[in-house]
C-alpha cells in the first residue's frame, strides 16, 4: 500500500464502487460491481495529478499489452479501457479476491510444491509476453496475485516495454529492487528476457525464503544495500529441510550476475522447475505458452521428457488434437497418476488375477487354464460334488425301484473315433489326388552383415569465457561454446566435460554431462587446480562418440 492518500473513486457508468483495494505511485485499484454482466471487477484508475504524458503513455500501453496476453491462464484479464468524467485513464480487470503472494510470503511458509507449481505457471505466462515482444521488467511477489480457482495470475505490465527495447532502458524508475537484476542498476541500465528470468526466480527465492533473495535480518537493508549486495555479493542458498539441493542449483543459475550465465528463456527456468518436481515424486505442474510467432523456438532433446506438461500454442488458436510439442526423440508421456495406481499395461502382480477368457493386463488374451471355476456352495476344493439325493430313482406316487441303465460312454468315445478316423482319410485323399505339389521356398539369410556405423564428427571452435571468476575455494563459472561438425543432426548431442580431475574432483567436474538441442552451456569451475581444461565431443543416436577436442583456462 502507499503511504499517501487514496484518491477520491471516480463515478463510472454501469459500475457500483464497493472498496479501495490498493494504491502505488501513479493509481489506485478500486473494488466495483458491474450491472451487465453481473461480476466484481477490480479498476485501476490512474491519479487525476499525474501530468506526466509518459505516464499516461505507460497506463495506455499496459491496458494494450495486457489485453494482448490476458487470454493466457496465469495473466490476469482484462475486460474494458476507458477515461471517466473527471478525465482519469481507468483499466478494468478480473477481481482476484484471494490474498497476493505479496501479502502471503511473509506471513506464512508456503510448501515447496506451492512455490514450484506458481514458479511453473508464471513461466509460461512470462515465456508468452516474451514471444509477443514483450518484457515484463516488475515481477515480484505482489503482482502476483490468485483467481478463484487458486491460479496464480500476473499483473501489473505498466513498465514492460519491447524486448527490442532492452539496451536503451533510461532508468530504473517503477522497478523494485529487491527482486530487479543487476543489470537494471549499471552505468547503463540494459534488460533482456533474461533479466525477467532473474526477477521470477527471486520471486519463488522470496517464497521458500520469507524475505526477499538479499535482505539481511539484522542489517541494513536500504535499498543501496540491496543493490550493492545483488550487484556483488553471492545468493544465499535456501536454508529449508524440504529445499533440495537441486532446487537451490536452478535458483543459482537463474539468479547469475551476469545475464550469460542463466537460462536463455523462461521456458527453459520453468522446465527446470519441473524438473525438481519429478525429483520430488510430485505432479509435474503444467506449463502453458501462447505463442504469437510464425515458427515456435526449437526444442532440445533434453525437454522432449516435459514436452507432455507444456502446451505451445499460437495466439488466438486452438487446436483440439495438440497435446503438446512432440519431434524427434519424443519420449512416453509421463503418467502423473502412476504413484496412486499402476498404469494400464503393466504387468499384473500378486493378487492381479487376469478374467477368463479376456484380455489381461499384460495386453494378452488370459490362458484357458486360468478361467474361474464355479463349484456350488460348500464344494471342497478339487472335490467333485456330492450327486443330488434319489439320482437314477425313479418315482411315482412312492418310492419306485431302481432301473439299472447301460452306461453310454463307450458309444460316445466310439463315434468320435470314426469322425477322426474319417476326417484324417479325407484329408489325405485331397491332399494326395486333389493338390498339386508346391516348390520349395527360397530361403534367405538372416545374419547377414551390416555395415559398421559411423562415428560423428568432433566439434569445432571449443571457447571458454568467464562469468564468474573462482577465488580461493568459492568455485568460479564459465561458459562453454562450440561449433557443430558438419552433417550434425537434431537426434545427436554432445558432451562436455572437466579433463584428467582429481579422485576427489572425478565425480562432481569429471563425469560427461550432455548437451542437447544447443552449442553451449555454463559449467561450474573446480577450484584450486592449476590447470582447468574442458573436453568437449559429439555423441549420435547409436552411442558413437567423436575424439574430445579440448580448451583450457587461461590464467595469469
Amino acid at each position: 500500500m502507499s503511504s499517501r492518500p487514496p484518491s477520491r473513486p471516480p463515478r463510472l457508468p454501469g459500475y457500483e464502487y464497493e472498496q479501495l483495494l490498493g494504491s502505488g505511485g501513479f493509481a489506485d485499484v478500486f473494488l466495483y460491481r458491474q450491472s451487465r454482466p453481473q461480476r466484481r471487477v477490480a479498476i485501476k484508475v490512474l491519479l487525476s495529478n499525474v501530468l506526466d504524458e509518459s505516464v499516461r503513455r505507460l497506463f495506455d500501453a499496459e491496458a494494450n499489452v495486457m489485453a494482448q496476453m490476458s487470454t493466457h491462464p496465469s495473466i490476469v484479464t482484462i475486460h474494458q479501457a476507458e477515461v471517466s468524467e473527471d478525465h482519469r485513464p481507468y483499466i478494468v480487470m478480473e477481481y482476484c479476491p484471494r490474498p497476493n503472494y505479496g501479502l502471503r510470503f511473509r506471513k506464512e511458509r508456503i510448501t515447496v510444491a506451492e512455490a514450484l507449481r506458481v514458479g511453473v505457471q508464471i513461466a509460461g505466462a512470462v515465456e508468452t509476453a516474451h514471444r509477443a515482444g514483450i518484457l515484463h521488467r516488475d515481477i515480484k511477489p505482489a503482482n502476483i496475485l490468485v483467481t478463484d480457482y487458486s491460479r496464480p495470475a500476473l499483473t501489473d505490465f505498466g513498465i514492460s516495454i519491447a524486448t527490442g527495447q532492452g539496451e536503451d532502458v533510461e532508468d530504473s524508475q517503477g522497478m523494485s529492487i529487491p527482486w530487479s537484476p543487476p543489470e537494471f542498476f549499471a552505468d547503463s541500465p540494459r534488460a533482456d528476457v533474461r533479466s525477467d528470468v532473474f526477477s521470477l526466480a527471486a520471486t519463488v527465492y522470496s517464497l521458500l525464503a520469507g524475505q526477499t533473495p538479499f535482505e539481511r535480518r539484522g542489517q541494513r537493508n536500504t535499498a543501496s544495500d540491496l543493490i550493492h549486495r545483488l550487484s556483488s555479493e553471492p545468493l544465499v542458498p535456501l536454508d529449508r529441510p524440504d529445499v533440495p539441493a537441486e532446487l537451490n542449483r536452478v535458483l543459482s543459475i537463474a539468479m547469475a550476475k551476469e545475464p550469460i550465465g542463466r537460462y536463455d528463456t523462461a521456458l527453459a527456468f520453468g522446465r527446470s522447475l519441473q524438473q525438481v518436481e519429478l525429483s520430488l515424486s510430485l505432479p509435474v505442474t503444467q506449463m502453458d505458452v501462447l505463442d504469437d510467432r510464425s515458427a515456435g523456438a526449437a526444442q532440445s532433446a533434453e525437454d522432449d521428457e516435459f514436452d507432455v506438461h507444456t502446451r505451445i500454442r499460437k495466439v488466438s488458436t486452438v487446436d483440439p488434437e495438440s497435446t503438446g510439442v512432440t519431434g524427434p526423440g519424443t519420449k512416453r508421456p509421463l503418467d502423473p497418476y502412476a504413484g496412486v495406481a499402476p498404469a494400464l499395461g503393466a504387468p499384473a502382480g500378486p493378487g492381479h488375477a487376469s478374467r477368463p477368457g479376456g484380455p489381461s493386463l499384460t495386453g494378452g488374451t488370459a490362458d484357458a487354464g486360468e478361467a474361474t471355476v464355479l463349484r456350488p456352495a460348500g464344494a471342497i476344493h478339487g472335490s467333485p460334488s456330492p450327486p443330488p439325493p434319489h439320482a437314477g430313482m425313479v418315482s411315482g406316487e412312492g418310492r419306485g425301484e431302481e432301473k439299472p441303465k447301460t452306461p453310454a460312454w463307450p458309444f460316445v468315445t466310439l463315434a468320435a473315433v470314426l469322425v477322426v478316423l474319417f476326417g484324417v482319410g479325407a484329408s489325405l485323399a485331397v491332399r494326395h489326388f486333389l493338390v498339386a505339389e508346391q516348390p520349395e521356398n527360397a530361403t534367405s539369410t538372416i545374419n547377414s552383415p551390416v555395415q559398421k556405423a559411423e562415428s560423428p564428427g568432433e566439434p569445432t571452435a571449443v571457447e571458454l569465457q568467464i562469468i564468474t571468476p573462482g577465488e580461493g575455494t568459492d568455485a568460479g563459472m564459465v561458459r562453454v561454446t562450440w561449433e557443430p561438425p558438419e552433417g550434425v543432426t537434431e537426434d545427436d548431442y554432445f558432451q562436455v566435460r572437466w579433463k584428467d580431475m582429481p579422485d576427489n574432483y572425478a565425480e562432481e567436474f569429471g563425469a560427461w554431462r550432455e548437451v542437447h538441442g544447443r552449442n553451449s552451456t555454463a559449467m561450474t569451475v573446480p577450484p584450486q587446480l592449476p590447470e582447468q581444461c574442458i573436453e568437449v565431443r559429439t555423441v549420435n543416436p547409436n552411442g558413437l562418440a567423436s575424439a574430445p577436442v579440448e580448451s583450457c583456462l587461461t590464467t595469469g
